[in-house]
Protein backbone atom coordinates (compact mmCIF):
# COMPACT_ATOMS: atom_id res chain seq x y z
CA UNK A 1 0.00 0.00 0.00
CA UNK A 2 0.94 3.64 -0.49
CA UNK A 3 0.10 5.27 2.84
CA UNK A 4 0.03 9.01 3.53
CA UNK A 5 0.35 10.01 7.19
CA UNK A 6 -0.64 13.61 7.92
CA UNK A 7 0.49 15.11 11.23
CA UNK A 8 1.26 18.51 12.77
CA UNK A 9 3.98 16.99 14.95
CA UNK A 10 6.89 14.80 13.93
CA UNK A 11 10.57 14.43 14.73
CA UNK A 12 12.69 16.32 15.68
CA UNK A 13 9.79 17.35 17.95
CA UNK A 14 9.68 15.04 20.95
CA UNK A 15 6.15 13.79 21.59
CA UNK A 16 4.20 10.59 22.03
CA UNK A 17 2.46 11.24 18.71
CA UNK A 18 5.78 11.50 16.86
CA UNK A 19 7.03 8.32 18.52
CA UNK A 20 3.84 6.46 17.62
CA UNK A 21 4.03 7.57 13.98
CA UNK A 22 7.66 6.55 13.59
CA UNK A 23 7.00 3.14 15.12
CA UNK A 24 4.12 2.61 12.68
CA UNK A 25 6.08 3.94 9.69
CA UNK A 26 9.12 1.76 10.39
CA UNK A 27 7.07 -1.40 10.85
CA UNK A 28 4.91 -0.88 7.77
CA UNK A 29 8.02 -0.24 5.68
CA UNK A 30 9.61 -3.43 7.01
CA UNK A 31 6.52 -5.22 5.73
CA UNK A 32 6.95 -3.82 2.22
CA UNK A 33 4.58 -0.86 2.27
CA UNK A 34 5.40 2.72 1.27
CA UNK A 35 4.80 5.33 3.97
CA UNK A 36 4.94 9.07 3.32
CA UNK A 37 4.88 11.66 6.12
CA UNK A 38 3.15 14.99 5.44
CA UNK A 39 4.05 17.33 8.30
CA UNK A 40 5.09 20.84 9.32
CA UNK A 41 8.37 22.63 8.96
CA UNK A 42 10.50 22.73 12.10
CA UNK A 43 13.33 25.01 13.31
CA UNK A 44 15.36 21.88 14.02
CA UNK A 45 15.33 20.82 10.37
CA UNK A 46 17.27 22.81 7.78
CA UNK A 47 15.01 23.79 4.88
CA UNK A 48 17.54 22.32 2.45
CA UNK A 49 17.86 19.01 4.32
CA UNK A 50 16.74 15.99 2.32
CA UNK A 51 14.40 13.73 4.29
CA UNK A 52 13.33 10.70 2.24
CA UNK A 53 9.54 10.33 2.08
CA UNK A 54 8.93 13.28 4.41
CA UNK A 55 7.20 16.38 3.05
CA UNK A 56 7.16 19.53 5.18
CA UNK A 57 4.77 22.45 4.79
CA UNK A 58 5.27 26.04 5.97
CA UNK A 59 4.20 26.46 9.59
CA UNK A 60 4.20 28.71 12.66
CA UNK A 61 4.25 27.92 16.40
CA UNK A 62 0.91 26.86 17.85
CA UNK A 63 -0.69 29.15 20.43
CA UNK A 64 0.00 28.08 24.03
CA UNK A 65 2.14 25.18 22.72
CA UNK A 66 4.99 27.08 21.09
CA UNK A 67 7.07 23.90 20.75
CA UNK A 68 4.34 22.55 18.45
CA UNK A 69 3.57 23.78 14.92
CA UNK A 70 0.60 24.36 12.62
CA UNK A 71 0.83 24.58 8.85
CA UNK A 72 -0.15 27.88 7.23
CA UNK A 73 0.10 26.81 3.59
CA UNK A 74 0.34 23.73 1.41
CA UNK A 75 -3.24 22.57 0.75
CA UNK A 76 -2.97 22.23 -3.03
CA UNK A 77 0.71 21.35 -2.98
CA UNK A 78 -0.07 18.41 -0.68
CA UNK A 79 -2.76 17.28 -3.11
CA UNK A 80 -0.34 17.37 -6.04
CA UNK A 81 2.29 15.43 -4.10
CA UNK A 82 -0.29 12.85 -3.01
CA UNK A 83 -1.42 12.40 -6.63
CA UNK A 84 2.15 11.73 -7.75
CA UNK A 85 2.60 9.20 -4.92
CA UNK A 86 -0.66 7.46 -5.89
CA UNK A 87 -1.79 7.15 -2.28
CA UNK A 88 -4.14 4.31 -1.38
CA UNK A 89 -5.18 5.67 2.01
CA UNK A 90 -4.76 8.77 4.19
CA UNK A 91 -4.09 8.38 7.92
CA UNK A 92 -4.39 11.63 9.89
CA UNK A 93 -2.77 11.82 13.32
CA UNK A 94 -3.65 15.34 14.52
CA UNK A 95 -6.86 17.35 14.32
CA UNK A 96 -5.41 20.67 13.25
CA UNK A 97 -3.81 21.95 10.05
CA UNK A 98 -2.27 18.82 8.56
CA UNK A 99 -5.25 16.78 9.66
CA UNK A 100 -7.62 18.97 7.62
CA UNK A 101 -5.20 18.92 4.70
CA UNK A 102 -5.20 15.12 4.88
CA UNK A 103 -9.01 15.06 4.76
CA UNK A 104 -8.96 17.40 1.75
CA UNK A 105 -6.45 15.17 -0.04
CA UNK A 106 -8.44 11.99 0.63
CA UNK A 107 -11.69 13.54 -0.55
CA UNK A 108 -10.17 14.81 -3.80
CA UNK A 109 -8.32 11.57 -4.53
CA UNK A 110 -11.42 9.57 -3.62
CA UNK A 111 -9.55 7.31 -1.22
CA UNK A 112 -10.37 6.26 2.37
CA UNK A 113 -9.27 8.41 5.29
CA UNK A 114 -8.79 7.18 8.87
CA UNK A 115 -7.67 9.00 11.98
CA UNK A 116 -5.86 8.22 15.24
CA UNK A 117 -7.22 10.17 18.21
CA UNK A 118 -4.17 10.57 20.44
CA UNK A 119 -5.00 13.43 22.78
CA UNK A 120 -7.78 13.83 25.34
CA UNK A 121 -8.18 17.58 24.87
CA UNK A 122 -10.45 17.95 27.87
CA UNK A 123 -7.34 17.40 30.00
CA UNK A 124 -5.53 20.33 28.37
CA UNK A 125 -8.12 23.12 28.24
CA UNK A 126 -6.26 25.02 30.96
CA UNK A 127 -3.56 25.90 28.43
CA UNK A 128 -5.92 28.21 26.53
CA UNK A 129 -6.59 31.37 28.57
CA UNK A 130 -6.43 29.31 31.77
CA UNK A 131 -9.51 27.34 30.76
CA UNK A 132 -11.78 30.37 30.43
CA UNK A 133 -12.21 30.21 26.65
CA UNK A 134 -12.73 26.56 25.70
CA UNK A 135 -15.01 24.12 27.53
CA UNK A 136 -15.57 20.35 27.18
CA UNK A 137 -18.58 21.09 24.97
CA UNK A 138 -16.30 22.80 22.44
CA UNK A 139 -14.03 19.74 22.39
CA UNK A 140 -17.03 17.54 21.69
CA UNK A 141 -18.17 19.71 18.78
CA UNK A 142 -14.66 20.08 17.36
CA UNK A 143 -13.80 16.37 17.47
CA UNK A 144 -17.16 15.25 16.10
CA UNK A 145 -16.84 17.73 13.23
CA UNK A 146 -13.30 16.63 12.41
CA UNK A 147 -14.00 12.90 12.17
CA UNK A 148 -17.32 13.40 10.37
CA UNK A 149 -17.37 11.50 7.04
CA UNK A 150 -14.09 9.72 7.78
CA UNK A 151 -13.83 5.96 7.41
CA UNK A 152 -12.69 5.01 10.89
CA UNK A 153 -10.87 6.04 14.04
CA UNK A 154 -8.02 4.32 15.86
CA UNK A 155 -8.31 4.73 19.64
CA UNK A 156 -5.21 3.91 21.74
CA UNK A 157 -7.37 2.72 24.65
CA UNK A 158 -10.93 1.90 25.67
CA UNK A 159 -11.07 5.18 27.58
CA UNK A 160 -10.59 7.07 24.32
CA UNK A 161 -13.30 4.99 22.62
CA UNK A 162 -15.76 5.78 25.40
CA UNK A 163 -14.99 9.50 25.11
CA UNK A 164 -15.47 9.48 21.34
CA UNK A 165 -18.81 7.70 21.66
CA UNK A 166 -19.82 10.23 24.32
CA UNK A 167 -18.99 12.98 21.81
CA UNK A 168 -21.42 11.39 19.37
CA UNK A 169 -18.87 9.83 16.99
CA UNK A 170 -20.68 7.07 15.09
CA UNK A 171 -18.07 5.88 12.56
CA UNK A 172 -16.12 2.65 13.21
CA UNK A 173 -13.66 2.86 16.13
CA UNK A 174 -11.01 0.25 16.83
CA UNK A 175 -8.83 0.07 19.94
CA UNK A 176 -5.20 -0.33 18.85
CA UNK A 177 -2.61 0.57 21.50
CA UNK A 178 0.59 2.00 20.05
CA UNK A 179 3.45 -0.45 19.84
CA UNK A 180 7.18 0.17 19.99
CA UNK A 181 10.28 -1.28 18.37
CA UNK A 182 11.45 -3.53 21.19
CA UNK A 183 15.00 -3.70 19.84
CA UNK A 184 15.45 -0.01 20.64
CA UNK A 185 15.06 -0.71 24.36
CA UNK A 186 15.92 -4.31 25.21
CA UNK A 187 19.47 -4.31 23.83
CA UNK A 188 21.89 -3.84 26.77
CA UNK A 189 24.26 -0.86 26.54
CA UNK A 190 26.49 -1.41 29.62
CA UNK A 191 29.27 0.97 28.54
CA UNK A 192 26.86 3.84 27.87
CA UNK A 193 24.95 3.13 31.08
CA UNK A 194 28.19 3.19 33.09
CA UNK A 195 29.21 6.44 31.41
CA UNK A 196 25.85 8.06 32.19
CA UNK A 197 25.95 6.97 35.82
CA UNK A 198 29.38 8.59 36.17
CA UNK A 199 28.22 11.78 34.46
CA UNK A 200 25.16 12.00 36.70
CA UNK A 201 27.15 11.33 39.86
CA UNK A 202 25.69 7.88 40.58
CA UNK A 203 27.73 4.87 41.67
CA UNK A 204 26.96 1.34 40.54
CA UNK A 205 25.08 0.80 43.81
CA UNK A 206 23.05 4.05 43.79
CA UNK A 207 19.29 3.31 43.62
CA UNK A 208 17.64 5.51 40.97
CA UNK A 209 13.99 6.11 40.29
CA UNK A 210 13.17 7.97 37.10
CA UNK A 211 10.35 9.67 35.26
CA UNK A 212 10.30 10.79 31.64
CA UNK A 213 7.79 13.24 30.25
CA UNK A 214 7.11 16.76 29.15
CA UNK A 215 7.54 18.91 32.24
CA UNK A 216 4.00 20.28 32.37
CA UNK A 217 1.39 20.59 35.09
CA UNK A 218 -0.78 17.69 33.88
CA UNK A 219 2.14 15.28 34.40
CA UNK A 220 1.94 15.88 38.19
CA UNK A 221 5.68 15.68 38.71
CA UNK A 222 5.23 18.00 41.68
CA UNK A 223 3.51 15.10 43.46
CA UNK A 224 6.52 12.86 42.92
CA UNK A 225 8.78 15.54 44.35
CA UNK A 226 6.50 16.06 47.33
CA UNK A 227 6.85 12.45 48.51
CA UNK A 228 10.55 12.13 47.71
CA UNK A 229 11.83 13.32 51.13
CA UNK A 230 9.92 10.47 52.79
CA UNK A 231 11.09 7.99 50.18
CA UNK A 232 14.69 9.04 50.76
CA UNK A 233 14.33 8.28 54.46
CA UNK A 234 13.21 4.73 53.64
CA UNK A 235 15.62 4.01 50.77
CA UNK A 236 19.26 4.93 51.58
CA UNK A 237 21.11 7.00 48.94
CA UNK A 238 18.03 7.19 46.69
CA UNK A 239 18.25 9.50 43.66
CA UNK A 240 15.47 10.84 41.42
CA UNK A 241 16.22 11.37 37.71
CA UNK A 242 13.77 13.55 35.78
CA UNK A 243 14.15 13.33 31.99
CA UNK A 244 12.41 15.85 29.77
CA UNK A 245 11.77 19.55 29.46
CA UNK A 246 8.79 21.87 29.39
CA UNK A 247 7.07 24.95 30.82
CA UNK A 248 7.07 23.73 34.44
CA UNK A 249 10.78 22.99 34.72
CA UNK A 250 11.71 26.16 36.61
CA UNK A 251 8.85 25.72 39.10
CA UNK A 252 9.81 22.09 39.67
CA UNK A 253 13.44 23.03 40.26
CA UNK A 254 12.28 25.65 42.77
CA UNK A 255 10.11 23.03 44.50
CA UNK A 256 13.08 20.67 44.79
CA UNK A 257 15.11 23.53 46.26
CA UNK A 258 12.42 24.38 48.81
CA UNK A 259 12.15 20.73 49.86
CA UNK A 260 15.91 20.53 50.34
CA UNK A 261 16.34 17.74 47.81
CA UNK A 262 18.11 19.57 44.96
CA UNK A 263 21.30 17.59 45.53
CA UNK A 264 19.53 14.24 45.02
CA UNK A 265 17.14 15.22 42.20
CA UNK A 266 18.64 15.45 38.69
CA UNK A 267 16.91 17.40 35.92
CA UNK A 268 18.47 15.81 32.84
CA UNK A 269 16.55 17.86 30.26
CA UNK A 270 15.28 16.69 26.90
CA UNK A 271 16.95 13.62 25.39
CA UNK A 272 16.62 12.63 21.74
CA UNK A 273 14.39 9.64 21.28
CA UNK A 274 17.06 7.48 19.67
CA UNK A 275 19.32 8.07 22.68
CA UNK A 276 16.86 7.39 25.48
CA UNK A 277 17.29 3.64 26.01
CA UNK A 278 20.37 3.79 28.33
CA UNK A 279 18.56 6.25 30.61
CA UNK A 280 15.88 3.62 31.19
CA UNK A 281 18.54 0.97 31.64
CA UNK A 282 20.45 2.84 34.34
CA UNK A 283 17.34 3.33 36.49
CA UNK A 284 15.87 0.88 39.00
CA UNK A 285 12.23 1.96 38.77
CA UNK A 286 10.03 4.07 36.48
CA UNK A 287 7.43 6.27 38.18
CA UNK A 288 4.66 8.58 36.97
CA UNK A 289 1.86 10.45 38.66
CA UNK A 290 0.26 11.70 35.44
CA UNK A 291 -3.50 11.25 35.15
CA UNK A 292 -3.90 12.32 31.51
CA UNK A 293 -2.24 9.46 29.62
CA UNK A 294 -4.24 7.79 26.84
CA UNK A 295 -1.55 5.19 26.16
CA UNK A 296 1.60 6.07 28.12
CA UNK A 297 4.32 5.32 25.59
CA UNK A 298 7.07 6.02 28.11
CA UNK A 299 5.54 3.35 30.36
CA UNK A 300 5.83 0.63 27.75
CA UNK A 301 9.28 1.84 26.71
CA UNK A 302 10.36 1.44 30.34
CA UNK A 303 8.80 -2.02 30.46
CA UNK A 304 10.61 -3.01 27.25
CA UNK A 305 13.88 -1.85 28.82
CA UNK A 306 13.24 -4.19 31.76
CA UNK A 307 12.08 -1.61 34.31
CA UNK A 308 9.27 -2.14 36.80
CA UNK A 309 6.79 0.73 36.74
CA UNK A 310 4.67 2.46 39.37
CA UNK A 311 2.07 4.69 37.72
CA UNK A 312 -1.30 6.24 38.49
CA UNK A 313 -4.33 3.95 38.25
CA UNK A 314 -6.56 4.26 35.18
CA UNK A 315 -8.37 2.10 32.67
CA UNK A 316 -5.32 1.83 30.43
CA UNK A 317 -2.62 1.53 33.10
CA UNK A 318 -4.59 -1.03 35.11
CA UNK A 319 -4.82 -3.24 32.00
CA UNK A 320 -1.09 -2.97 31.28
CA UNK A 321 0.28 -3.25 34.82
CA UNK A 322 -1.89 -6.08 36.07
CA UNK A 323 0.97 -8.08 37.56
CA UNK A 324 3.57 -6.88 40.11
CA UNK A 325 6.27 -8.64 38.07
CA UNK A 326 5.62 -5.89 35.48
CA UNK A 327 4.42 -2.95 37.55
CA UNK A 328 1.75 -1.56 39.84
CA UNK A 329 -0.78 1.26 39.80
CA UNK A 330 -1.78 3.53 42.67
CA UNK A 331 -4.80 5.68 43.54
CA UNK A 332 -3.25 8.07 46.05
CA UNK A 333 0.16 9.31 47.14
CA UNK A 334 0.38 7.05 50.19
CA UNK A 335 -0.19 4.01 48.00
CA UNK A 336 2.37 5.31 45.50
CA UNK A 337 4.96 5.80 48.22
CA UNK A 338 4.43 2.30 49.59
CA UNK A 339 4.75 0.70 46.15
CA UNK A 340 7.91 2.62 45.25
CA UNK A 341 9.52 1.74 48.58
CA UNK A 342 8.61 -1.93 48.18
CA UNK A 343 10.15 -2.18 44.72
CA UNK A 344 13.35 -0.35 45.64
CA UNK A 345 13.97 -2.22 48.91
CA UNK A 346 13.12 -5.62 47.40
CA UNK A 347 14.36 -5.43 43.79
CA UNK A 348 14.36 -9.19 43.27
CA UNK A 349 11.03 -10.00 44.90
CA UNK A 350 9.10 -9.76 41.62
CA UNK A 351 11.25 -11.43 39.02
CA UNK A 352 9.03 -13.89 37.12
CA UNK A 353 9.85 -13.20 33.41
CA UNK A 354 6.68 -14.77 31.98
CA UNK A 355 4.22 -11.86 32.53
CA UNK A 356 6.63 -9.43 30.90
CA UNK A 357 7.18 -11.71 27.91
CA UNK A 358 3.43 -11.92 27.31
CA UNK A 359 3.11 -8.13 27.47
CA UNK A 360 6.04 -7.55 25.14
CA UNK A 361 4.17 -9.12 22.24
CA UNK A 362 1.13 -6.93 22.92
CA UNK A 363 3.27 -3.75 22.87
CA UNK A 364 5.49 -4.73 19.95
CA UNK A 365 5.64 -2.62 16.79
CA UNK A 366 5.04 -5.81 14.81
CA UNK A 367 1.68 -6.41 16.49
CA UNK A 368 0.84 -2.70 16.25
CA UNK A 369 1.60 -2.58 12.53
CA UNK A 370 -0.43 -5.70 11.77
CA UNK A 371 -3.41 -4.32 13.70
CA UNK A 372 -3.31 -0.99 11.85
CA UNK A 373 -2.94 -2.76 8.48
CA UNK A 374 -6.03 -4.83 9.21
CA UNK A 375 -7.88 -1.63 10.03
CA UNK A 376 -6.71 -0.07 6.74
CA UNK A 377 -8.04 -3.04 4.78
CA UNK A 378 -11.39 -2.96 6.60
CA UNK A 379 -11.68 0.81 6.09
CA UNK A 380 -10.89 0.40 2.39
CA UNK A 381 -13.52 -2.33 2.01
CA UNK A 382 -16.11 -0.22 3.83
CA UNK A 383 -15.21 2.81 1.69
CA UNK A 384 -15.73 0.86 -1.52
CA UNK A 385 -18.99 -0.63 -0.27
CA UNK A 386 -20.29 2.77 0.79
CA UNK A 387 -19.48 4.25 -2.62
CA UNK A 388 -21.11 1.35 -4.45
CA UNK A 389 -24.24 1.80 -2.37
CA UNK A 390 -24.19 5.54 -3.03
CA UNK A 391 -23.80 4.96 -6.78
CA UNK A 392 -26.61 2.41 -6.68
CA UNK A 393 -28.94 4.81 -4.90
CA UNK A 394 -28.03 7.60 -7.34
CA UNK A 395 -28.79 5.32 -10.28
CA UNK A 396 -32.20 4.40 -8.86
CA UNK A 397 -33.01 8.07 -8.34
CA UNK A 398 -32.11 8.83 -11.95
CA UNK A 399 -34.31 5.94 -13.17
CA UNK A 400 -37.29 7.38 -11.31
CA UNK A 401 -36.69 10.71 -13.02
Amino acid sequence: MNIGIFTDTYFPQVSGVATSIRALKDDLERKGHHVYIFTTTDPGVDKDEVEPNIFRFGSVPFISFTDRRVAVRGLFHALEVAKELDLDIVHTQTEFSMGWIGKFVAKNLKIPCVHTYHTMYEDYLHYVLNGHLLKPYHVKQFVRTFVNHMDGVVAPSQRVTESLRRYGVKIPIRVIPTGIDLQLYDQPEPDRVAQLRTELGYTDETPVMMTLSRLASEKRIDQLLSVFPQLAKSVPNLRFMIVGDGPEREELEEQAQSLGISDVVTFVGEVKHDQISPYYQLADLFVSSSDTETQGLTYIEAMAAGLKCTVRSGEYTDSVFDDPDIGTTFRDLNEMQAQITNYLLHPHAFSDPQPRQRKLFEISADHFGDSVLNFYHDATDNYRLTNLNRMSLTGRSEERL
